[in-house]
């Protein structure tokens, strides 16, 4: 009879040590993922802006010396100085943020994520069009 109940302990307890070493086990796992994810996601995002911007630089390279081995001049690359991309990047800006906080009053009300993504949608598209007329007013007196 005490043998059995010993067995039966025994199996009884290194079962429940077994269950906890998994879960601790589990654990660990799981920290080590979100560990991971924590790196690898700005690497991952940071590799990808590099990939575009150096494809980007790439081929306008080999654009500019396909037009000097033709004999064309590159100066089509060559764009003015806008004057008023500074007044338009400012003006859509500051809409911008007075949509961040009018997201932030709004979702009190609704969803957070949907709040703010259509808020700063929707502020940044009247910034483009307030940008649009006012530097279209300024180009028109000048």
């Amino acid at each position: 009879m005490v043998t059995r109940f010993k067995i039966f302990f025994e199996i009884v307890v290194t079962d429940r040590k077994s269950q906890r070493h998994k879960a601790r086990k589990q654990k660990i796992n799981n920290l080590k993922f979100e560990i991971m994810e924590g790196i690898f996601v700005p690497l991952a995002f940071f590799l990808a802006l590099f990939a575009i911007l150096y494809v980007y630089w790439t081929t306008r390279t080999k654009e500019r010396l396909a037009l000097i081995d033709k004999g064309l001049d590159a100066s089509v690359f060559k764009t003015g100085c806008n004057k008023f991309a500074l007044l338009k990047w400012g003006i859509v800006l500051i809409f911008a943020a007075i949509g961040v906080f009018t997201a932030h009053l709004l979702a009190q009300v609704i969803n957070e994520v949907a709040a703010h993504f259509s808020m700063i949608l929707f502020f940044g598209g009247i910034g483009l069009i307030v940008a649009y007329f006012i530097t279209n007013k300024m180009a028109n007196n000048s």
